[in-house]
C-alpha cells in the first residue's frame, strides 16, 4: 500500500490524477476548498474520488492556548520527527488577523532576549510543515467565521537559515492555483542575513521584509545578537539601501526596547542617524522578560513613548507595537524547549539501548 499523499505535493497529486485519469476539476476543487476557503478536511475532500489517498496534515496539533486578555491563540504542533513547534494567531483590534509561523525547530541565531534561541537546537522545517501551520490556523479561523489576513515569519527560527524551504513556502502561498495569498500580506523577519535579504527582495519584490535591529551600536548589537559579528551594521545598512532600490515599499525595522541597553538618548540619536536616508518604518517593541535572561528588562512604557516621540521629531516613521497575548506569550518557546529536550533525551536513550555496541 502506497503512502498517503500531501495536498501540498503538486507533483504527486498530478501523478495521482494522471494515473487514475481524474478530471483536473477535482484537483482544482480540492485546492480551492482546502487552501483558499480553509474548509474542514472532511468537507474539502468530500467529493475527491481518491480521498483515502490523501493526508491533509503533516503536523499534529499538540496543545492550544487562548489568551484571556485579547483573543490571541498559541498553537503547539508536533512534527513527524516528534519535535514541537509553535504558531500564534493574533486577532488585531482593527479586525485583521495575523498568523505568526515558525520556520525551524529552535534557532541558531541565539539572540540573548529570545527563549527560542536558547533551546540549544536548530532544525529546519520542510515547506509542507510550514504550510500546514497556515492551513490548520486558517481552518481554525474559518470554523469561527473568521479570516486569515496576514502571514508573518516571526515564529521559531531564523527564516533565512532555511532559505530554500522558505522560498518554496512563499511560492505555494502566492500561487494562484494554491493559497493565492497576496505577497503584500506576507512578511519575513530576520536578524540580518544580508545576502538572503537581497535575494528575497529580488525574487519576491512585493513580500515585506523586517530587520530585527535592536541597536545601532555594533558592540551592543553583538552582545544581544551574536550573528551581528558576521553581518555588521555597515553591511546591513547597505543591504537595506539595496532592498529599497529593488522594492517600492518600506523595510520594517524592529527595535526591542531594553532598559539601560538600547533606550538612552545616545542610543536614540545613533539610531536616527543610522536610519537617515533609508525607506523604513520603525517599530518599537516592548520587551516581555524570559526566565533565561534575568539580566534583561523592558523599558518603561512612558520611556518608550518618549523615545517614539523623539524619533518622530527626527523625521523617522515610528510606531509603538503593543504585544498581544502576553498571558500566553510571556514564556514564548519555554514549553516547546522543555518538551523537545525531554523527547531528545528519550530518543538518545532508545538509540543507545538498541546500539550494537551497547
Amino acid at each position: 500500500m502506497t503512502e498517503p499523499i500531501s495536498p501540498f505535493d503538486s507533483d504527486a497529486i498530478e501523478q495521482l490524477r494522471q494515473q487514475h485519469r481524474l478530471d483536473p476539476e477535482y484537483v482544482r476543487t480540492l485546492r480551492n476548498r482546502l487552501f483558499k476557503q480553509f474548509r474542514s478536511d472532511e468537507d474539502a475532500t468530500s467529493n475527491f474520488p481518491l480521498r483515502d489517498s490523501l493526508r491533509c496534515h503533516v503536523l499534529q496539533q499538540y496543545r492550544r492556548f487562548d489568551s484571556d486578555l485579547d483573543g490571541a491563540t498559541k498553537l503547539l504542533f508536533r512534527t513527524e520527527a516528534g519535535m514541537l513547534i509553535e504558531s500564534v494567531i493574533l486577532r488585531i483590534a482593527t479586525g485583521r488577523t495575523t498568523l505568526c509561523v515558525s520556520s525551524q525547530v529552535g534557532c541558531a541565531a541565539a539572540c540573548d532576549f529570545c527563549a527560542t534561541g536558547k533551546m540549544g537546537i536548530a532544525k529546519n522545517l520542510d515547506y509542507t510543515e510550514i504550510l500546514d501551520q497556515v492551513l490548520q490556523a486558517g481552518q481554525l479561523l474559518a470554523s469561527e467565521d473568521g479570516s486569515l489576513d496576514n502571514i508573518v515569519f516571526m515564529g521559531m527560527g531564523e527564516p533565512f537559515h532555511n532559505e530554500s524551504q522558505l522560498h518554496k513556502t512563499i511560492e505555494v502561498l502566492t500561487a494562484p492555483d494554491h493559497f493565492n495569498r497576496s505577497p503584500s500580506r506576507i512578511l519575513v523577519s530576520t536578524v540580518g542575513v544580508s545576502d538572503a535579504m537581497i535575494q528575497m527582495a529580488g525574487r519576491f519584490p512585493k513580500v515585506n521584509l523586517a530587520l530585527s535591529l535592536h541597536s545601532a551600536d555594533q558592540s551592543t548589537r553583538e552582545k544581544i545578537i551574536p550573528l551581528a559579528r558576521r553581518y555588521p551594521l555597515d553591511q546591513l545598512r547597505t543591504t537595506i539601501q539595496r532592498c529599497n532600490e529593488i522594492q517600492s515599499h518600506e523595510v520594517m525595522i524592529e527595535y526591542l526596547m531594553l532598559r539601560d541597553v538600547n533606550d538612552s538618548v545616545i542610543d536614540r540619536d545613533r539610531l536616527a542617524k543610522w536610519l537617515d536616508g533609508l525607506n523604513v518604518h520603525l517599530n518599537l517593541i516592548p520587551y516581555n522578560p524570559i526566565e533565561d535572561a534575568p539580566h534583561l528588562a523592558g523599558t518603561e512604557p512612558d520611556a518608550i513613548a518618549d523615545f517614539a516621540r523623539a524619533m518622530k521629531g527626527l523625521g523617522v516613521k515610528t510606531t509603538v507595537r503593543y504585544s498581544l497575548g502576553r498571558d500566553i506569550d510571556a514564556a514564548c518557546g519555554q514549553l516547546v524547549r522543555k518538551e523537545n529536550r525531554t523527547y531528545a533525551l528519550r530518543l538518545n536513550a532508545n538509540v543507545a539501548r538498541h546500539s550494537p555496541t551497547a
